[in-house]
């Protein structure tokens, strides 16, 4: 592959879980001739030894741009995966001359001043019984049915409780709309609850977004990470 067509992708990666998640796909783009960058946000993964309830959304969104910084990165396709999304919005905002364009796979997509809970409401009532009983950590959400055994062995001792604020936090985006390419990956084996059906129902109807769809649950960079990988490589290219 020529110098020219070789992406660096960086990933924000969802809640409760860090780079570590992105194991499969490391090999897939190594052979695609591409760079993949898959740092963890403080508190979760190599990093939950620093964990404490003042890391916030933009602690993590903060960890990105110092990654962005100190790995001299550029001309990124920013990927942001569920929570990721979050994160990854306010990357894009803070490093416009850095990102070439962005890709929602099943992720939240805030507009200014919008958290995670003001995009859903189902999970409003579990973080305030948390906050009742005076936790500041929020537990992992259950992995989806179809994730093989192996992969839950390798999954659940790796995913930690995630601090309460960085679903509380608001956004604030400095220098308005985004405008650079946009895409959203929906993924169609859903649960019952389908919380990124709107995001991805909004990226369908609207002419300024790239729509795909992948035939996997919530974290096909577990369960369908072939797929995924030719996916990447095509909205990229």
């Amino acid at each position: 592959m020529s110098a020219a067509s070789s992406k660096t992708f960086l990933v924000c990666h969802g809640a409760w879980s860090a780079g570590w998640a992105w194991k499969k796909m490391h090999p897939l783009m190594q052979a695609a001739g591409h760079r993949l960058v898959t740092p963890s946000y403080t508190g979760l993964g190599d990093r939950a030894h620093l964990a404490n309830p003042s890391i916030d959304l933009n602690s993590h969104i903060e960890d990105m741009l110092a990654v962005i910084k100190y790995e001299d990165l550029r001309d990124i396709v920013l990927v942001g995966h569920s929570y990721g999304g979050m994160v990854a919005t306010g990357v894009a905002d803070r490093a416009r001359d850095k990102v070439s364009q962005l890709i929602y796979i099943d992720a939240f997509v805030p507009g200014d001043g919008q958290s995670l809970l003001d995009l859903n409401q189902a999970a409003v009532l579990r973080m305030q019984e948390l906050t009742q009983s005076g936790s500041w950590r929020v537990p992992p959400n259950p992995t989806p049915s179809d994730t093989s055994p192996a992969d839950v062995e390798w999954l659940a001792p790796r995913r930690v409780d995630m601090p309460i604020k960085c679903f509380e936090a608001k956004l604030k985006l400095e220098g308005g709309p985004l405008t650079l390419p946009r895409s959203y990956i929906y993924a169609t084996r859903i649960t019952p609850a389908d919380t990124f059906g709107p995001f991805a129902r909004h990226a369908k109807s609207d002419p300024a977004w790239n729509y795909h769809e992948i035939d996997a649950s919530h974290s096909p960079n577990v369960t369908a990470p072939e797929a995924l990988m030719a996916l990447l490589q095509k909205i990229a290219a």
